[in-house]
């Protein structure tokens, strides 16, 4: 059965149907309910091209990624937040469109994309604190949801992670076992999560009265090698700290081969502290975990995301959305007290 006969098995036109299976909310919902258990009872399942041609729209959503941040395409994180993203485009018959640009050519492809019309929307990972491509997207009228925020974020949709409550309840807890001595090994600090990782840091330290020093804080890419080399560091310094906040378990893994590698035990000589983003790659998860970290789904914020950007899109007049996820505190053997020497 195709779209025409079954519009006429139900005595509505194409554009009703096609409009009804594909989530318009000017379709009422008894008359969508209707076309959707039709279409069930038929096995039907709609023809992309007919579809595009139906609803005027493009089904298909964009990610732009520069070539500037070279470990993206193969980081987990990505990989993660595009499977979460996937499935919900895949479920409500959306296609994803990765575009890899040369450093600067971001806007160039975000106005390509407005004016051939190739995607109905866009999706924004990686913020600044001041990003360019808030202003550019709404001076091309591309729908566009942003995972994470900016300094500015009222006049836009975002969803975020609760970076300075996070790195301030992990910095305290680690306080509260005798830790007077805390290091950061942060992300790259010119994006906004890792300003509010570093801001929550600083707030739990300033708040019990200890000091930082910069040569045990670093921002960087959330590699492995950079998380070793970061750590290798900060423990050969004569006055060393003895627990580690770290922005990615990729870069805790790194922390803790530099901690072996001084014979030492981690949790027992220093103690570390990840956010974990629950990778499906690199879990964490066990009766007893490797590491005591700050949880929060990746996957979870993809999918997430995806049906915020889709709901943009089919209600454009709709309130902006903003949320802000909290994360889970979980114990593992990578911390315990303060060393006595």
């Amino acid at each position: 059965m195709n779209l025409k006969e079954l519009a006429q098995s139900l005595g509505l036109s194409q554009t009703t149907v096609s409009r009804a299976l594909n989530g318009y909310p000017e379709v009422r919902e008894e008359t969508r309910q209707r076309v959707q258990a039709a279409a069930n009872r038929a096995h039907y399942q709609p023809n992309s091209r007919a579809r595009r041609l139906a609803t005027g729209r493009a089904m298909t959503i964009g990610h732009v990624v520069t070539t500037t941040r070279k470990t993206e395409m193969v980081n987990p994180i990505f990989a993660d937040f595009l499977a979460g993203a996937g499935e919900v485009y895949a479920r409500e018959d959306y296609d994803l469109l990765l575009s890899i640009v040369p450093a600067g050519q971001e806007e160039r492809a975000y106005r390509q994309m407005a004016a051939n019309g190739s995607v109905d929307g866009v999706m924004v990972q990686s913020p600044r604190q001041h990003d360019t491509r808030i202003a550019l997207l709404k001076e091309i009228g591309l729908p566009f949801l942003v995972h994470g925020r900016t300094s500015s974020s009222d006049s836009y949709s975002w969803l975020d992670v609760s970076n300075t409550a996070t790195f301030d309840q992990a910095a305290r807890f680690l306080i509260d076992l005798g830790h007077r001595k805390l290091g950061l090994i942060n992300g790259p600090e010119e994006l906004d999560f890792a300003l509010r990782r570093r801001a929550g840091f600083d707030q739990a330290v300033a708040a019990r009265g200890l000091q930082t020093r910069a040569d045990w804080m670093t921002q960087g890419e959330m590699t492995e090698d950079y998380g070793y080399r970061s750590a290798r560091d900060m423990l050969a310094l004569a006055d060393r700290p003895t627990a580690i906040l770290v922005s990615s378990i990729i870069s805790a893994i790194g922390v803790r081969r530099a901690i072996a590698d001084r014979g030492w035990t981690m949790g027992r000589d220093v103690s570390v502290i990840t956010h974990d983003d629950m990778l499906s790659y690199l879990s964490n998860d066990g009766d007893e975990p490797v590491f005591t970290a700050t949880r929060s789904s990746i996957k979870a914020a993809g999918g997430r995301c995806a049906e915020i950007l889709i709901d943009l899109i089919r209600t454009p007049d709709a309130p902006h959305v903003h949320e802000l996820w909290p994360t889970e505190l979980t114990l593992g053997r990578s911390t315990g007290p303060a060393p006595t020497s």
